[in-house]
């Protein structure tokens, strides 16, 4: 008979070539937003178990944020990207802590993922908009990006110019903004990610992912939380060759704001 296993109950793969994550992590609890429509948020909890972190459930029409260190919106369809992608979600009552929380003195450390990136902008956590891929279709492919900042609550384990390799999948993944905003996104280092090797969607400047001026507020249409558990992830590395399906370059993300809230 299947049996529902909770976030902490869901047993985890061991990887014994690999040492294990610092026992103090536990400590930083990270939470999921699950809006109707999202699909990746499992995958962002087990990303935040196999980074050393404790992974908490949080649903969108509650508005409690249960005391979480970290807020991760996952990927997905929120309302089915109805009017725009992200656009119904932003007025979820979740959201409002989460708009509080991380605009406040404490600046909430907040990641959005595909879907979730389409969130932040909608909120106006982050400027610009997200429109239909260039080619009009869905993509899904191993994506290469560079880190352009490493300064970030979510990238501080990576080095500037590094290249990852992780996967990409949407619809709506064209990243646009008018000159200006462009312009200050370049020069205040707040394109946190960038296409190489080809730009998959047609995004302004190869723009991947962006943060908010103080760096607590990421978002990137590629999905880290699929590159992080061997043989679960990417084809390919940043740091070479790898077998099927051991790409692992998304875990550092998560680790990355682990460790900056145990300092």
């Amino acid at each position: 008979m299947a049996q529902n296993l909770t976030a902490e109950q869901t047993p985890l793969i061991a990887d014994l070539s690999r040492p294990g994550p610092d026992a103090a992590l536990q400590d930083v609890r990270v939470g999921v937003v699950t809006f109707p429509g999202t699909l990746d948020d499992r995958d962002a909890m087990r990303a935040v178990q196999l980074a050393g972190g404790t992974a908490v459930a949080l649903w969108y029409a509650d508005e409690d944020l249960q005391n979480v260190d970290a807020v991760i919106l996952p990927g997905g369809f929120s309302y089915g990207d109805y009017l725009r992608a992200g656009a119904i979600a932003r007025f979820a009552p979740l959201m409002d802590k989460i708009l509080d929380a991380a605009t406040s003195d404490a600046a909430l450390p907040v990641l959005g993922i595909c879907n979730g990136f389409q969130v932040l902008t909608e909120s106006h956590l982050l400027p610009g908009s997200m429109i239909k891929n260039e080619q009009l279709k869905f993509l899904c492919r191993d994506q290469a990006l560079r880190i352009e900042n490493a300064d970030t609550a979510w990238t501080a384990r990576y080095e500037r110019g590094q290249t990852i390799v992780v996967p990409l999948k949407n619809q709506d993944g064209q990243y646009v903004a008018d000159q200006r905003t462009l312009d200050e996104l370049e020069a205040e280092n707040r394109v946190v990610f960038r296409y190489v090797d080809g730009n998959p969607n047609g995004s302004r400047n190869d723009i991947a992912g962006i943060a908010n001026a103080r760096g607590n507020v990421v978002g990137l249409m590629p999905h880290p939380e699929h590159a992080v558990e061997p043989g679960f992830g990417a084809d390919f590395s940043g740091t070479g060759a790898v077998d099927m399906r051991h790409g692992t370059d998304g875990l550092d993300i998560f680790v990355s704001v682990l460790e900056r809230l145990t300092r």
